[in-house]
């Protein structure tokens, strides 16, 4: 079973044991995005995938990993290391697991809550209209974002998610004259 995911840069040949997710599909980039796994046996392997590299998450709660590239949105079984689902996509631009083990996902202008599968998904209600979205870390049960406000050219804001009660707060916003 999958218990740790990293990524890495594309590894030397024959240095993981490595197995490739591919999509066929005639509109796929050229980009790949490797991801060292660990098992629960410390044995370690290299997932290759399609698409320039965005994100990956573990959730032990929903035994899943969701991979993030610019092309999709992988979701993979974390016993036996099978796609189990995905999406065409090139607009994630973050991903994250709550402390209570489900995913959070952010696009460049919303955040969503995603359970038991990527098709199990809940729209998070903002104060503003956001832009250009990053997270920057846990504390405790609160992620700390920052975005731009959506039309506001030079603003910065510092948002916060409850994970708790999946509610958005303003912490701070800036903005340049």
């Amino acid at each position: 079973m999958i218990t740790k995911t990293e990524i890495i840069e594309q590894p030397y040949s024959g240095q993981f044991k490595e197995r490739i997710y591919d999509i066929s599909n005639p509109w796929n980039s050229q980009d790949w995005t490797w991801i060292k796994f660990k098992d629960e046996n410390y044995n370690e392997w290299c997932g290759q995938f399609r698409g320039a590299q965005q994100a990956v998450a573990l959730s032990s709660k929903h035994n899943k990993v969701l991979v993030a590239t610019f092309d999709y949105l992988y979701e993979i079984d974390c016993v036996s290391g099978e796609i189990t689902d995905y999406e065409s996509t090139n607009t994630y631009q973050d991903l994250t697991v709550t402390p209570f083990g489900d995913f959070i996902i952010a696009d460049y202008y919303n955040i969503e809550k995603i359970g038991e599968t990527i098709n199990n998904r809940q729209l998070l209600a903002s104060p503003i209209k956001m832009d250009t979205i990053k997270f920057n870390g846990w504390s405790e049960n609160k992620l700390s974002f920052s975005c731009e406000e959506l039309g506001i050219v030079d603003s910065k804001i510092e948002l916060e998610l409850d994970a708790m009660t999946l509610e958005l707060n303003i912490l701070s916003r800036i903005y340049k004259k």
